[in-house]
């Protein structure tokens, strides 16, 4: 599954150029180009990374920030600006952006800060595992295993794996599926809800022969949660 980022800048040529660059990357690339679109799309939560200029139309990137972390979304921002006073950088760092670039820059210091958010980005042990609850889900060999008992472990479809990753990346957060089906199969797919309901129910009987202590849980109109068992 490739790493989402969505770019929000009103300057048409660095949108292309960034585009070349990223997608050449591996990355898979959203553009907006006022803030009222950014936020919109960043409100689905479907992105690993959010590239957020400064002074665009409709919504500076300012206030797209705020109202992105005051409506609770955490996922990772790199701030653009041509604003380089050391005030707007101290600005956006103080409204929840995780790193500023002031323009211009080089597509090389913007990759390898986009790398370093992606390390940063997810708990991930030097063995290559990630924990949610009492199950581990190694990224290597897509198996889940129990912490208590090794041996009740499984091995995951890709398609599950990717799912199950997206809840791991977070536990917390409600999926909607259409924004599930984005993430896991991209973003022009014809893949429907109905054929996500099938995989999700394999997932569910493989956390229980693991006895995990959590459950993907239907949430009515809107999709799944990770829930913690009593």
């Amino acid at each position: 599954m490739s790493m989402r980022i969505l770019l929000i800048e009103d300057s048409m040529s660095l949108c292309e150029a960034l585009y070349t660059v990223l997608q050449k990357e591996g990355y898979e690339v959203k553009i907006a180009n006022d803030g009222e679109s950014g936020l919109a799309c960043a409100m689905t939560n479907i992105y690993d990374l959010i590239i957020l200029d400064v002074m665009m139309p409709k919504k500076n990137g300012f206030e797209v920030l705020s109202e992105m972390r005051a409506k609770g979304l955490g996922t990772p921002v790199i701030m653009l600006t041509a604003l380089s006073q050391e005030y707007n950088k101290i600005k956006g760092l103080n409204l929840g952006a995780d790193d500023y670039l002031p323009k211009p820059f080089s597509t090389a210091e913007l990759l390898a800060r986009i790398r370093a958010l992606f390390r940063r980005k997810v708990d991930i042990s030097p063995d290559n595992i990630m924990t949610c609850g009492n199950i581990c889900l190694n990224l290597s060999n897509l198996q889940i295993y129990n912490t208590q008992n090794e041996e009740k472990s499984v091995k995951l479809s890709q398609k599950e794996f990717d799912i199950l990753r997206f809840f791991f990346e977070k536990p917390r957060h409600v999926a909607e599926k259409e924004n599930l089906i984005n993430k896991v199969w991209g973003l022009d797919t014809e893949f429907e809800s109905n054929s996500l309901e099938v995989f999700i129910s394999f997932l569910r009987k493989k956390l229980l022969y693991v006895d995990a202590n959590f459950a993907i849980v239907s949430v009515r109109g809107v999709g799944y949660q990770l829930s913690m068992k009593n």
